[in-house]
């Protein structure tokens, strides 16, 4: 029985967290040869507002649905934006514009933002409005178990990524780490 077990391999994890590695020379100096229209946008003027304006809107469109409570109103208003959050800050990966050799391609758009420097007024801004959000909700949801749950779930998906330990960092469901570029 003992013989039997040597020669099998175990069974790999479907879940597989690896860190990043660090930037080459050659694609540090791409980064630094033009700005990094990605991720430049996010100090611009208006681009904290428009957050408030996507939570309004959000509100409003899910207020208008006939039948809809006010607690899942405020749910669905923070689930909307928390999975657009995610998707777009710590989902995608790269540059949608072709402009930079490629300098960009291993990092989300959270890593790029202020050259990856944690804890600029852009990221703190970033990181405050899903916490108020979750706040909001909660409150307007009079604090209902269900609700509470979903809510938090959702805010701890999205703040997580945010958070400095988890930078570079990437959660691979059902793969591997990507191949060496």
């Amino acid at each position: 029985m003992n013989s039997s077990k040597q020669g099998r391999r175990r069974r790999s994890s479907s879940v597989l967290i690896y860190k990043e590695p660090p930037e080459s020379p050659e694609q540090l100096s791409d980064q630094s040869a033009l700005p990094n229209l990605n991720a430049s946008w996010v100090n611009g003027k208006g681009a904290w507002v428009i957050h408030g304006v996507l939570i309004a809107l959000l509100k409003l469109i899910f207020d208008s649905l006939p039948g809809m409570t006010q607690e899942t109103s405020w749910t669905l208003t923070n689930i909307s934006y928390m999975t657009g959050s995610y998707i777009m800050f710590h989902y995608v990966q790269g540059v949608p514009f072709d402009f930079n050799a490629g300098a960009y391609d291993n990092l989300n758009m959270w890593e790029q933002i202020d050259n990856g420097d944690q804890y600029t007024p852009a990221k703190k801004f970033l990181l405050f409005v899903p916490i108020a959000l979750f706040l909001l909700s909660t409150h307007y949801t009079h604090y209902d178990l269900t609700y509470f749950t979903i809510n938090c779930l959702a805010v701890v998906a999205v703040i997580i990524p945010k958070l400095p330990f988890s930078h570079r960092m990437r959660i691979a469901l059902f793969s591997g780490p990507p191949e060496n570029r």
